[in-house]
């Protein structure tokens, strides 16, 4: 009786332990499934450019693959989806001619835009009864940065004063963020400099003469960098500033005293000149007067036949300088005696 309780406890030991082997059996047989793999998966794509979603899958049949890419969104968009490389059905129109497929099941997108940014999830299955695979790669689309400018609305303070506002901007970039350098190094952290939320903005209150330096910004996102040219902030003492000012008083005043002194002397000198002007004219009317033409002091024609033909013939012979040669013999007049016989 003992042996055969034994021997039935072994049988029902046996039993216990054959679902166990069969699982081991199973399990040890090849799945046929599809197993996925990306290199990267995170892409930071450029507007306008390329990007490539690259994967990798292996799977033991031979049979093409079946490919669907999505767009993950509250409802997924269907990208494409294909037999190999064969695209099935109709692209939608905000895909076509930009999508190109390859044999190892990789996407690439060409012309990128800003809506194309997000999760894109690929799915490769060789038959309907195997295993599909899954692989998720994100993708990120920016407009690069154009070179950044600092502006301020002076570039000079005075010490302990209420401060100076820089203000970094940019025309072109997307994801933008801001990083603020004194003479090329990271600024440190100080209670007296206040950064704007996007840190776009910093302002130094209570200025010190150590704020005195050169300022930039530095501006990047996924794709680029761009670095604005330095803005030199010049700190000056109070006592340097009245400095300052004191001489450029002394030098104005100096200034006025030397114009004002240039300005009399050429006052004098043009009223000397209008005084010597007028005597010139009046020099000149006295030999007008004294140099009429002789043809004035002479009598006119019809005077000379109202007067008497022998004044007028002596008034002739005293103005010529010469003597005629043959005078002609003086008339006698009816009065005069003749000579005594």
């Amino acid at each position: 009786m003992k042996r055969e309780r034994e021997a039935l406890s072994r049988a029902f030991g046996a039993l216990r332990l054959a679902p166990f082997v069969y699982l081991l059996l199973i399990q040890t047989e090849p799945l046929e499934g599809v197993n996925i793999t990306s290199p990267v998966r995170l892409i930071h794509g450029t507007v306008g450019k390329a990007a490539l979603l690259s994967v990798q899958y292996s799977s033991t049949s031979s049979d093409k693959p079946v490919v669907k890419w999505q767009l993950k969104r509250d409802k997924p968009v269907t990208v494409v989806q294909s037999i190999g490389t064969e695209v099935i059905g109709t692209l939608r129109p905000d895909y076509r001619d930009r999508i190109r497929l390859f044999e190892n099941g990789s996407l690439l997108l060409s012309d990128l835009q800003l809506a194309d940014e997000g999760t894109y999830e690929v799915e490769i299955s060789i038959t309907d009864d195997t295993f599909t695979g899954e692989k998720t790669i994100n993708l990120t689309v920016d407009v690069p940065i154009s070179r950044p400018q600092v502006s301020v609305a002076s570039t000079t303070v005075l010490e302990l004063s209420e401060g100076f506002t820089l203000n970094c901007s940019h025309e072109n970039g997307t994801k933008a963020s801001y990083t603020w350098l004194k003479d090329g190094k990271p600024l440190l952290n100080d209670s007296r400099m206040l950064l704007s939320p996007d840190q776009k903005v910093l302002t130094i209150t209570r200025v010190l003469m150590e704020d005195d330096d050169l300022y930039s910004c530095v501006v990047e996102n996924p794709i680029s960098q761009g670095r604005s040219p330095p803005v030199k902030i010049t700190v000056y003492r109070r006592s340097s500033l009245y400095i300052i000012l004191s001489t450029g008083g002394i030098f104005l005043l100096v200034t006025l005293v030397t114009v004002c002194a240039c300005w009399k002397p050429s006052k004098k000198s043009g009223k000397k000149r209008k005084l010597e002007k007028q005597n010139s004219l009046e020099y000149i009317d006295q030999n007008d007067d004294r140099l009429k033409p002789e043809a004035d002091t002479l009598p006119r024609s019809g005077e000379h036949e109202r007067k008497n033909p022998m004044a007028l013939y002596i008034l002739k012979d005293k103005d010529s300088p010469e003597p005629e040669e043959n005078p002609a013999p003086e008339p006698r007049s009816a009065t005069e005696p003749g000579p005594t016989i």
